[in-house]
């Protein structure tokens, strides 16, 4: 894996032996656009590593796709919820473009918790990043108009403008796709 350091860049608590422990139990994915990561309905049975590319979080609620969140290289992603507590998934996650995705198994990581008990505080720190942006994205939506969502998204995370579709950023900001129209020729 030619970019594993950059899955402790921000967690320095972790030991050398811990981390290739890890590591060695991430298996590789070259994923072309569209691969299904998770599925609606099924136990999400991997914790994933976007190493190149990107990927969507969405639910079909009736015959609506609502895009719940966007991923980026660098990040972790999940179906969070089911990955914790074993119970099917509300959501689907699917690659928006050939993507490199390194994933480990809930058993692989509960067998390096125990092994290498460092990891859980690593994992902790993965999940408080998952959590607040989660909640800073409830706030986003509830609070801020249309065109300052749709400015906060050109500020936090521009790339994610080129790599969805105007229908994904638009059910991703609770809008419509006319109002993201009306938006992005202002400004």
């Amino acid at each position: 894996m030619k970019q594993s350091s950059g899955l402790f860049e921000n967690i320095t608590t972790v030991s050398e032996a811990a981390r290739l422990a890890f590591i060695s139990k991430l298996e590789e994915i070259k994923a072309d656009k569209g691969f299904k990561m998770e599925h609606e309905g099924q136990v999400s049975n991997y914790l994933y590593y976007i190493s190149e590319g990107s990927a969507r979080s969405f639910y079909i609620r009736e015959n609506r796709d609502i895009t719940v969140s966007f991923s980026l290289e660098g990040e972790f992603v999940t179906a969070m919820h089911s990955f914790i507590t074993r119970k099917p998934s509300y959501e689907t996650i699917e690659t928006l473009e050939k993507s490199l995705l390194y994933r480990i198994s809930h058993s692989e990581l509960q067998a390096c918790f125990e092994e290498y008990p460092e990891m859980e505080r690593a994992y902790r720190i993965i999940l408080e990043k998952y959590f607040i942006a989660l909640e800073e994205q409830r706030i986003f939506n509830k609070f801020k108009s249309a065109r300052d969502r749709y400015l906060e998204l050109m500020d936090n995370k521009p790339k994610i403008i080129q790599k969805a579709s105007v229908g994904q950023i638009a059910s991703f900001l609770d809008m419509t796709i006319e109002t993201l129209s009306r938006i992005r020729a202002k400004i």
